[in-house]
């Protein structure tokens, strides 16, 4: 699947709008489509943006619909059950990119002389950005230059200058190992950032994958086929062959050549990135940009929650999450949701079928330990198995009636943080504190309370019989 197979099929499928009344790159369409989310719309694609021919995908994922199409999946596919069936084809097999010589990417390249990054229809999202973000939905390519472990990450990415594009790397990300690597050797890092192509290269390059993995090879497990690749002349880096844009250069991993860039409506909800008060950033030197004939762009809002970037980090973070529980060998998950409204990453709630006394404490800490939980998350509810991880009124009813504060309680003081949480003073946000919430019932009481069930043999007559009672 390509990005256009898949606005093919979310049409067909009542889930994209076309939008053809020309609309403003200048905050017009980013609101247009923050709007619609709120609403709770399904894509957009922008066909007359002002200016421009081409056009611009937002909100591809605002609806689990979306996903479902994008996952090769039925229609009202649950997120829980989207993020099962990414968890089984994870730690089934997975699959190695193909490369190939040709591919719709390479029908128009140009070379650095004619690179001009504004001839994109980029918007500007929210009124205090620091300019246009090229890069939101997209991954950036670069390559470990000992191993040759490739990695696709989603970072922010805005146009500097016409052949710049500052990228916010975090500490600690996989690219971060890899510049760091590229600093010592005295070497620039070759980097690209890819727009389009499969719709699970977002899924994926926004996700938290283990080290040495690449996020090419989940691609390949989630089709159950190789994803074809072309390897770049230019930079030697793999590119998706049905890409819409990708630009190419370097990376300057020297911090005093870095240049300041934001600030960005991130999707916590508030700005981030001041000039004045925030660390500089690494850049994109674009040497080539690669694009299809009548490329479309895609690009995602961010901000509050929810949007199509908060949908996308509750799917992939809970598949991920529940893949790295799954492969740790942590007995009786039933489910695993990480709510869109969390901005999915700070809060999970895991559902157990308890099998001794202690088990919702050592699923809260093999959370934390893990992959995807040990970064930014901030508090784990685990529930019985009677609760749907998803089904947010059980889980507060359980909450209100099978936990208590002091006994059921525990406070981790130091955990790895997000440089971009708000609820944390700027100069403090290495690290967060944690909690886990167990609401279950102690499994070890002898005499547990007697909970309220209807009548099996009359609620199956009330339920065949149904349609008989005109409600």
């Amino acid at each position: 699947m390509d990005l256009r197979e898949f606005i093919s099929k979310s049409e067909a499928a009542g889930k994209l709008k076309r939008v053809k009344k020309e609309d403003d790159w200048n905050l017009e369409l980013s609101h247009i489509s923050k709007v619609n989310e709120e609403k709770g719309g399904g894509a957009l694609l922008f066909e007359n943006v002002k200016g421009y021919k081409n056009s611009v995908l937002t909100g591809a994922y605002s609806t689990p619909d979306n996903f479902a199409i994008a996952l090769g999946l039925e229609s009202g596919t649950t997120m829980c059950g989207m993020s099962r069936h990414w968890m089984e084809l994870a730690i089934k097999k997975t699959y190695d990119p193909v490369v190939v010589k040709d591919g719709p990417i390479l029908e128009n390249i140009i070379e650095r002389d004619q690179v001009n990054l504004f001839d994109f229809p980029v918007p500007q999202m929210y009124p205090q950005d620091g300019g246009r973000f090229i890069g939101t939905a997209a991954a950036l390519v670069t390559r470990d230059p000992e191993s040759g472990w490739v990695n696709l990450g989603t970072y922010r990415m805005q146009i500097l200058d016409e052949k710049s594009a500052g990228i916010q790397i975090i500490k600690g990300k996989h690219a971060d190992f890899m510049m760091k690597k590229y600093q010592k050797m005295g070497k620039k890092m070759p980097a690209l950032l890819m727009i389009g192509g499969d719709p699970l290269g977002f899924l994926t390059g926004s996700t938290l994958v283990s080290a040495e993995t690449s996020e090419y090879e989940i691609m390949g497990a989630l089709r159950e086929a190789p994803i074809e690749i072309i390897n770049s002349e230019f930079s030697g880096l793999p590119f998706m062959a049905n890409s819409e844009i990708v630009l190419e250069g370097e990376v300057d991993p020297n911090p005093e050549n870095w240049r300041q860039e934001g600030p960005f409506g991130e999707y916590t909800g508030y700005y981030s990135g001041k000039k004045s008060d925030e660390w500089p950033k690494p850049w994109l030197d674009v040497q080539r940009v690669y694009h299809r004939n009548d490329y479309i762009l895609w690009s995602t809002t961010v901000g509050k929650p929810i949007t199509d970037t908060h949908m996308i980090q509750s799917l992939n973070r809970t598949a991920t999450l529940w893949t790295d529980l799954e492969t740790a060998r942590v007995p009786g998950i039933q489910s695993v949701y990480i709510p869109a409204a969390s901005t999915g990453r700070f809060w999970v709630i895991v559902s157990v079928k308890q099998m001794y006394p202690g088990h919702p404490n050592h699923i809260a800490d093999a959370v934390f330990g893990s992959t995807t939980g040990h970064y930014g998350m901030k508090g784990v509810i685990v529930v019985d198995e009677d609760i749907p991880a998803d089904d947010w009124n059980k889980v507060l009813w359980a909450m209100s009636v099978r936990y208590d504060p002091k006994r059921d309680t525990q406070i981790y003081n130091r955990g790895r943080s997000t440089p971009l949480d708000p609820a944390l003073h700027h100069s403090e946000r290495d690290i967060v504190s944690r909690i886990a919430i167990d609401a279950c019932t102690p499994y070890e009481w002898d005499r547990k309370p007697q909970e309220i069930f209807l009548d099996e043999d009359m609620e199956k007559k009330v339920r065949d019989n149904w349609d008989s009672y005109g409600l």
